[in-house]
């Protein structure tokens, strides 16, 4: 090997070799990226809440109530019990709760529900179901002492009873602030589940402001835990970590007739605003507009060239109310209410329902493609509802032959004063199915129902529906405002879709 050979592979060693030296300081010098935070650190000890709460918390037992229905053959039932929601209260399961199907009153039924007491004179909070027609009400506290309880007041629509007791200096539990509970915290109920007084169960807030559509109470914005609740824990307070109640323990959603991870609580800040009034009046008043509401579709979003599918669609706006003195018409979207945003159609009842008749309120609207503000002053619930017609299900007489029909395959026929008057509609309003087919079969329109807009342009007569109609194109998607019974919603048909 020469010399300079030599000096060459030295060179290259020596690269080399510094090569490797460098590359280890530089790992030595790299520092490790630390791990994530922990986030969730052990398992709480609810013993010194259990401690401290329990003695507040009380049984219920009620006599006189509706007959149960358990144990009846199926066609004994009542038509369109919902057998996948069911309230439970009681070792005998009535059902459902407010609202719903309730079997003549059986003097010798028992519901069994708990409670808690909210002052030291003796008032007491349950479900209104529990104690609904009741002729006998019996608290019992947790030093075994027993009393007959006086009802004070019961509303139906939150699902909330205040009863009053001849007892003094009681202990009783703190009310927390619902409106701040957050999905993911840690919450403990304390009920008499099949009985069991003082049962503790604890688990996780699985959501907030919940609507719950098998449940008649559009004005409660539920708290969803997966606590475990069963028969007997109704009217049972949910509680925080720092032992105060933040809601009423109200319904579970079960196809199986137990606990299958999904509850439902009243919010306490709603359930106080209930108290106060039942306290002062016996009743509850709560505001309205005067409109029906429904959820948006992509459909809608695209149809109607809305920005998002944010907002309350309003369907029906109802004679005499606020929503028609203020100029509220089908198609209107409500994104705010009060500035406050309406994210779907379930949030915008709970918002007006917590104020009472008289407050003055502004409406953010969507409306032909632009915003606009709408200022009200809200009715009272109960006149509404004792204005509304029937919501039966039954096909509305019409008074002409069928018209020849159009490209959503829906043969209409004109409506007579009559079948107006019994849909609440004005003369010239509305267009009856006389029969239907294809696409809007399809959708799920059928005869008896009543269109009173094809997108938002009014329609009443069945040659004006065709002439709307005329132009739609295969693959168009056309709204339909359909009135059905009672109950009044669009409708998306797709022109020359095929069943799937």
């Amino acid at each position: 090997m020469t010399g300079k050979s030599f000096r060459t592979l030295a060179l290259l060693a020596l690269v080399a070799i510094l090569s490797a030296a460098l590359g280890h300081a530089l790992a030595q010098s790299r520092v490790p990226e630390p791990p994530p935070p922990q986030l969730v650190t052990g398992l709480p000890d609810f013993s010194r809440l259990v401690e401290q709460v329990g003695p507040a918390v009380v049984s219920i037992e009620a006599t006189g109530v509706g007959r149960s229905l358990r144990g009846l053959r199926p066609q004994e039932l009542p038509e369109g019990l919902p057998e996948i929601f069911r309230r439970f209260f009681g070792p005998d399961m009535p059902m459902p709760g407010p609202g719903g199907p309730r079997m003549p009153q059986d003097p010798g039924a028992t519901s069994l529900g708990s409670g808690f007491i909210i002052s030291g004179d003796g008032y007491v909070l349950t479900n209104h179901h529990v104690v609904d027609g009741a002729e006998r009400i019996v608290v019992k506290l947790s030093d075994r002492r027993e009393f007959t309880a006086e009802l004070v007041g019961s509303d139906q629509p939150s699902d909330v009873a205040l009863l009053k007791i001849d007892a003094g200096d009681l202990p009783v539990l703190r009310t927390g602030d619902s409106a701040s509970l957050r999905p993911g915290e840690w919450v403990v109920a304390i009920g008499s589940p099949f009985g069991f007084d003082h049962s503790v169960t604890a688990g996780i807030i699985s959501a907030v402001g919940r609507a719950n559509p098998y449940a008649n109470q559009q004005y409660v914005p539920f708290i969803q835990t997966d606590v475990a609740i069963n028969r007997g824990n109704s009217g049972g307070p949910l509680l925080d970590t720092r032992g105060q109640v933040v809601g009423i323990n109200s319904q579970i959603f079960s196809n199986s007739g137990g606990y299958m991870g999904v509850s439902f609580a009243i919010p306490i800040d709603m359930v106080m605003n209930v108290v106060a009034q039942l306290k002062d009046t016996g009743q509850v008043r709560r505001g309205q507009i005067g409109v029906s509401l429904q959820a948006i579709d992509r459909d809608m979003v695209r149809e109607w060239d809305l920005p998002d599918a944010r907002g309350a669609l309003v369907t029906r706006v109802y004679p005499g109310t606020p929503g028609e003195r203020a100029g509220l018409r089908a198609g209107d979207v409500i994104r705010k209410f009060n500035g406050t945003v309406v994210d779907s159609s379930a949030d915008l009842p709970p918002l007006v329902g917590a104020l009472p008749p008289g407050t003055k309120v502004t409406l953010s609207l969507w409306r032909d493609g632009k915003g606009k503000d709408v200022k009200l002053e809200l009715g009272a619930l109960d006149d509404l509802l004792a204005g509304e017609s029937s919501d039966g299900d039954s096909p509305a007489p019409a008074s002409t032959a069928p018209a020849r029909g159009n490209p959503l395959g829906i043969h209409g026929r004109d409506l007579d004063a009559g079948a107006r008057s019994e849909l609440g509609l004005a003369a010239g309003e509305g267009v009856g199915i006389a029969s239907v087919e294809g696409p809007a079969a399809r959708a799920g329109l059928r005869p008896g129902d009543v269109i009173l807009s094809v997108g938002r342009q009014p329609v009443g007569t069945a040659s004006e529906l065709d002439a709307r109609l005329a132009g739609t194109g295969e693959d168009d998607t056309v709204m339909l405002l359909v009135r059905r019974g009672g109950n009044t919603q669009f409708i998306a048909v797709t022109a020359g879709t095929e069943a799937g």
